[in-house]
């Protein structure tokens, strides 16, 4: 074989590996964690026994906060929610896509009664979580609270925003 296709071949070599190379150098995109910021404040009344619930709350009444909701955070502390206010009283379906933790969702109808929960909601999983019946205000709290604080259906919200 002469020099000059040995030459040829060598820089051919050399210029594939440097794109090969180049392919490697990815960019890496680091997503900020959205924080907690208080916009109002929520009480839960107990029917049973008139116990008093409170929460410190963000609002979700636009449609991009109602879309994005939870997602991206990796935590929310125990006296914190974050409540969904819509135009309309209709069954509502939500699920825990890009949702890092767990949750626990109460349905609201217009008059601020409960009138059903999806308990220990799954981080990240798409599946439907129906109310089942109409509901104008959903209430997303961490999971296990429902149960722990015993809330139930016909107990009452009013919150301040």
């Amino acid at each position: 074989m002469s020099s000059r296709p040995l030459k040829v071949l060598t820089l051919l070599i050399s210029f594939t590996l440097a794109l090969l190379s180049c392919k490697d150098d990815k960019k890496i995109i680091k997503q900020t964690e959205v924080h907690f910021t208080k916009e109002g404040e929520l009480s839960i009344y107990k029917a049973s026994d008139s116990t008093q619930i409170n929460l410190d709350i963000e609002i979700a009444d636009t449609d991009f906060d109602i879309q994005t909701g939870l997602m991206y955070r990796n935590s929310m502390e125990q006296n914190q929610g974050m409540l969904f206010i819509f135009d309309d009283e209709k069954e509502r379906f939500f699920y825990m896509k890009n949702t890092k933790f767990s949750l626990d969702l109460i349905y609201i109808d217009s008059n601020k009664n409960i009138v059903s929960f999806q308990k220990n909601a799954k981080p990240f999983d798409e599946t439907s979580l129906p109310s089942n019946v109409p509901a104008k205000y959903v209430l997303e709290i961490n999971s296990g609270l429902v149960d722990l604080w015993g809330i139930k259906v016909e107990d009452s919200i009013s919150f301040i925003d």
